[in-house]
């Protein structure tokens, strides 16, 4: 997964442990697509101080990653699901029972709304 991605997931997981400045100007700079140099004018800093905030702000985002896991369980519980909602619509396809077709699709309605 590209780097920019996987701030971008991490700032959303995690980004209300940092501090105000440093979600502010990574969310700024990962999910609004704005330049270091807009970042500095609006936030009235220098370039430099936007790109040490931000450094420092992805290495608490990472470290919160490492310890905590939720980004790699989050995308391995969306890989199951995806795994058993196409075993779902295999077997909804090969059997003509109704009421099994019927349940195969309640069941699969849950599983996307996890999604």
């Amino acid at each position: 997964m590209e780097k920019n991605v996987k701030v971008s997931i991490l700032c959303q997981l995690y980004g209300k442990l940092l501090t105000e400045k440093q979600y502010e100007i990574l969310n700024d700079y990962y999910n609004n697509d704005l330049s270091l140099s807009e970042i500095a004018e609006n936030s009235e800093i220098t370039r430099q101080a936007v790109r040490d905030i931000l450094k420092k702000g992805e290495k608490k985002l990472f470290e919160y990653e490492e310890k905590l896991n939720f980004m790699k369980r989050t995308l391995n519980q969306e890989k199951k699901i995806t795994k058993v909602l196409a075993e779902l619509t295999k077997i909804q396809n090969d059997y003509s029972d109704k009421q099994i077709a019927n349940v195969l699709e309640n069941i699969k309605k849950e599983l996307n709304c996890l999604i």
